[in-house]
């Protein structure tokens, strides 16, 4: 059985989408969801899906606590999907090569500290970018500089909102983002 950690920090619609992609699958994963907001709606969807979450703080991070977690649940791969904070340069030399983080947009364009969701996509259409897209990479201990794993491009030529542009990169998200977790396990 392979086993997955996952990190978020809000809707957890990539969360809900890897989940139902290896359960439809009938693929052999065990999932645990780590939260570092108590409000997030990816509680609620995790739980809906029977996956256990742990909802953790900043302390936790910094003490130890999550990282005992992490060692007691043994992930083939922990997947940063909707996590805001900086992973700790610890657990990213404890867990080389076994975090990956998705990042809307093509790195290294728009990338860095306070670059995620509509901060990204607002900067897309400021820049009057025509094409965006989607960037799987592996974490290291910057801000969206980890080796790139994969990336997938999408026009936006025709978008004239922040809200098109999310839209058109989440259709690649959704669609790629369990794949490639799938074809890492198998490495694995």
């Amino acid at each position: 059985m392979k086993k997955i950690i996952l990190f978020a920090s809000g809707s957890g619609t990539n969360v809900e989408n890897i989940i139902t992609f290896f359960k439809n699958k009938a693929t052999d994963v065990d999932f645990l969801v780590l939260v570092n907001n108590p409000e997030a709606k990816v509680i609620e969807k995790a739980r809906k899906t029977a996956v256990p979450v742990v909802i953790f703080d900043r302390n936790m991070l910094n003490d130890g606590s999550v990282e005992k977690v992490l060692l007691d649940f043994n992930p083939d791969l922990i997947v940063l999907a909707g996590f805001l904070w900086k992973f700790p340069a610890r657990l990213v030399t404890i867990f080389k090569d076994k975090i990956i983080n998705i990042h809307p947009a093509l790195l290294p364009k728009y990338g860095g500290k306070g670059m995620y969701g509509q901060f990204v996509h607002q900067a897309v259409l400021d820049n009057k970018e025509t094409e965006t897209g989607i960037t799987i990479h592996y974490v290291n201990e910057n801000y969206d500089e980890g080796h790139v794993i994969f990336q997938a491009t999408t026009s936006v030529a025709d978008c004239t909102s922040v809200g098109q542009i999310a839209k058109a990169v989440q259709n690649l998200e959704y669609k790629h983002f369990p794949e490639v977790i799938e074809s890492l396990l198998k490495k694995s």
